[in-house]
């Protein structure tokens, strides 16, 4: 503890007592909300208003240290592990009790019990859990996965297994990963499915990737006029299995923000304000990481001057902010997560947020924030405001300027068409999901790399350039010039 610490005073993770309280609940149910969350200090010696160092006496210190640890052992059920020790700061001798995130969870007061006793730590304070936060925690202390248990009573259907088989075989192939065929013994490998007595059960997960049996299981979109969720100008609800919803929330977004436009040599740029990598990343990590436990959905925001999107659930089993920015993550959905990895949405594990970063700033964006409540996440992708005007001005510039060399630009496109129509043997309803993106991108910028593709996307570059190779085969794409300075043609 230093002094610099006590200056900034309490938080989340830090709280000071000018003395011992006399009602030892006062400072146990802080200890119990510590390990029930992210861990925490507990000071004793630091008035907590004014934040003055008034320190503990040498005749009371090591009497007030045994009564600390004795209230804590015969008030906390389970065990609670900690460290209690002197510690001078700024010349004056005070008490720090630390408290490491608890495995044992869910951490109460004995005289209370569980369902009133349960405290977690909220912005600097100590309240008691709600009933859907106490779950999980008995869950965290249980190393049980809520989408792992069985759903008791729900039918598995022979058409929701070869569905959910053929889904993900074919995401496999749009996300340009490797050809498998996905079985009932990968379905129950993966745990979605428990095969028992001749018959399957199925999981949480494998209910929530193939109906909408849950009523909480549904992503909220909406458009808001102005920074505030006043006026709907738009909005939408998805249901059914997991990645679709995923997608469609994705989609809804793309059509609610604008095209950027600009002229760079004879190359026009067209591409979302917004980074396309981000906005995967926030929908697909609201549903990774949300808390199943807790009955209320995942929300899709847009505002004037932000995307937000919010999902149930704190941070989990003790994973602290610092950490999650610097990339480490405890997966709350194991299920989930492994098989939209398996379908290509998740390419690594701890990226999301750096790569939610990495995207805006690429973009030249404001840096994204990442709120964390007790019984939600949320994050804020800011826009670039533009002016109205502005855009039409760079608009009508833009049309201008291909005006003026439209003739020769389509008499040069139908030349190339004439001369690859012959190589389509496919229209473009027959595209995976891959190639259509790339296609996407390329008609916004037709010098973009591999490399950029890839990054924006969120797969490797491999699979992108196995994927232009066959649009190349079909007479889809047409590569011109160099390497470095060339440009891709899209055959219409």
């Amino acid at each position: 503890m230093t002094i610099e610490e006590i200056i900034h005073g309490e938080s989340k993770n830090i709280e000071f007592k000018a003395a011992l309280p006399k009602e030892s609940e006062k400072y146990t149910k802080t200890v119990i909300a510590f390990a029930n969350t992210q861990g925490g200090k507990l000071v004793f010696g630091v008035d907590d208003k004014t934040r003055q160092v008034t320190g503990i006496g040498e005749d009371e210190l090591f009497r007030m240290m045994d009564s600390i640890s004795n209230a804590i052992s015969d008030s906390c059920e389970p065990q609670i592990v900690l460290n209690i020790e002197p510690q001078t700061v700024d010349g004056e001798t005070v008490i720090v009790v630390t408290v490491a995130p608890g495995a044992n969870r869910p951490y109460y007061l004995k005289s209370k019990g569980r369902d009133s006793g349960t405290f977690i730590r909220v912005a600097g304070t100590s309240r008691p859990a709600h009933p859907e936060k106490i779950k999980e925690l008995e869950m965290e202390g249980a190393r049980i996965y809520w989408d792992e248990m069985i759903c008791i009573g729900y039918k598995v259907t022979e058409d929701a297994v070869k569905k959910l088989c053929h889904d993900i075989g074919k995401f496999r192939n749009e996300m340009g990963l490797s050809e498998r065929e996905v079985t009932i013994t990968q379905l129950i490998n993966w745990k979605l499915l428990k095969s028992e007595n001749d018959s399957l059960l199925a999981a949480n997960a494998f209910v929530l990737m193939t109906s909408d049996y849950f009523p909480f299981a549904k992503t909220q979109c909406a458009v808001f006029k102005g920074t505030e969720r006043t006026v709907f100008l738009d909005k939408q609800e998805f249901t059914g299995p997991i990645y679709e919803q995923i997608v469609g929330a994705t989609d809804f977004v793309l059509r609610n923000i604008r095209f950027g436009l600009t002229i760079d040599s004879l190359v026009r740029k067209e591409s979302y304000e917004l980074p396309l990598e981000a906005i995967r990343e926030m929908i697909i990590n609201a549903h990774c990481h949300r808390n199943l436990a807790d009955d209320s959905c995942i929300q899709v925001a847009i505002y004037d001057n932000r995307l937000e999107v919010s999902s149930p659930g704190g941070l989990y089993n003790g994973l602290t902010y610092e950490e999650l920015m610097d990339g480490h993550s405890k997966i709350r959905n194991r299920a989930i997560a492994n098989v939209l990895n398996k379908m290509g949405f998740v390419e690594s594990w701890g990226t999301g947020v750096k790569r939610i970063l990495g995207a805006a700033e690429s973009y030249g964006l404001p840096t994204p924030s990442f709120q964390v409540y007790d019984d939600m996440f949320r994050v804020n992708l800011y826009r670039n405001v533009f002016a109205i005007e502005e855009q039409r001005s760079i608009k009508e510039a833009s049309e201008k300027y291909w005006g003026s060399i439209g003739e020769a630009s389509e008499k040069h496109r139908r030349s190339i068409g004439e001369a690859s129509e012959k190589h389509r043997s496919n229209s473009r309803a027959d595209l995976n999901h891959t190639q259509k993106q790339i296609l996407e991108l390329l008609s916004q910028d037709a010098q973009l790399s591999a490399k950029k593709m890839a990054e924006t996307i969120g797969i490797s570059s491999r699979n992108i350039e196995s994927n232009i190779k066959k649009l190349k085969k079909i007479g889809i794409l047409i590569r011109h010039g160099s390497p470095k300075r060339g440009y891709w043609e899209i055959v219409e």
